[in-house]
């Protein structure tokens, strides 16, 4: 454990100490609380406001989706071969971001995209008619879900194939129908880490950076913008130590939503023994 615990500390510790660190102190390196009142502004508000709401969104359409996929693959064989190559290709897919992935969606839903072009000639359909809303917060539910849904298939896929065969038999026994077994045994063993990984693709997407920092070059929409902002930007000066405070906020969300997703896990492990 000694290397793992030097590079925790080197790596994740320390940064992320001097990152929040710089939120307490003045240009000159004096303590001081005067950057916290960043919190109160209305465009620091609005950017939380827009992170939750593209991170609320993503999640509970990627919590769908990715469940619906958990549990057609229950119908095939844990060996098979379609199941290997979703497994695969979703933890695969769930680490393709940043660069990579707003480049993707560009060529293909861009102003100039192959989809975009081919609606616009062959149908007449114009979908930035009404603005360019790809490059603006509204542009980021398409790509976030793109790696929430696999993201989901990876958390939520253990509680599914947790689900006992003998449940199903029992419930029939007693005289019970696939309906009563579904909504008094499935949902409720399922509940707490479906809701479990809601909050975790909430999390991810509210930490999400690279993906919009390629999408949305003008603009500090999101609270990880707003820190890129207040770190180089160049027309509003004096604002480095705002970054540290705004990290502060974010980290505060994430230990709430970690800490709630931990005791959903606890419960949730009780019926995976």
């Amino acid at each position: 454990m000694t290397p793992f615990a030097v590079y925790v500390l080197l790596f994740l510790a320390v940064p992320c100490v001097v990152a929040l660190g710089t939120g307490f102190v003045t240009g000159d390196g004096r303590p001081s609380l005067s950057a916290l009142t960043a919190l109160g502004e209305p465009l620091v508000l609005r950017a939380f406001g827009s992170s939750a709401l593209v991170s609320g969104i993503t999640a509970v359409v990627g919590a769908v989706v990715g469940a619906v996929v958990c549990w057609g693959l229950t119908a095939l064989r844990p060996d098979g071969l379609v199941r290997s190559l979703v497994d695969s290709a979703a933890s695969v897919l769930a680490q393709f971001g940043g660069v990579m992935l707003a480049f993707a969606f560009t060529a293909t839903i861009g102003i100039q995209g192959v989809v975009t072009q081919l609606l616009l000639t062959r149908l007449g359909v114009d979908v930035f008619a009404g603005g360019v809303w790809f490059y603006q917060v509204p542009g980021l539910l398409l790509p976030y879900v793109y790696f929430q849904v696999p993201l989901m298939v990876i958390t939520f896929m253990p509680a599914v194939t947790g689900l006992k065969p003998q449940w199903q038999e029992a419930v029939a026994t007693l005289g019970g129908t696939r309906r009563e077994h579904l909504l008094r045994v499935v949902v409720p063993v399922l509940a707490p880490a479906f809701v479990g990984s809601v909050l975790l693709l909430f999390a991810n997407a509210f930490s999400s950076y690279a993906t919009a920092a390629a999408l949305i070059s003008q603009g500090a929409q999101i609270v990880p913008l707003q820190i890129r902002a207040a770190l180089v930007s160049e027309t509003v000066l004096g604002r480095e130590n705002v970054a540290g405070v705004l990290a502060l906020g974010m980290v505060v969300v994430m230990v709430v939503l970690m800490t709630l997703y931990s005791l959903l896990q606890r419960r949730t492990e009780r019926w995976q023994r």
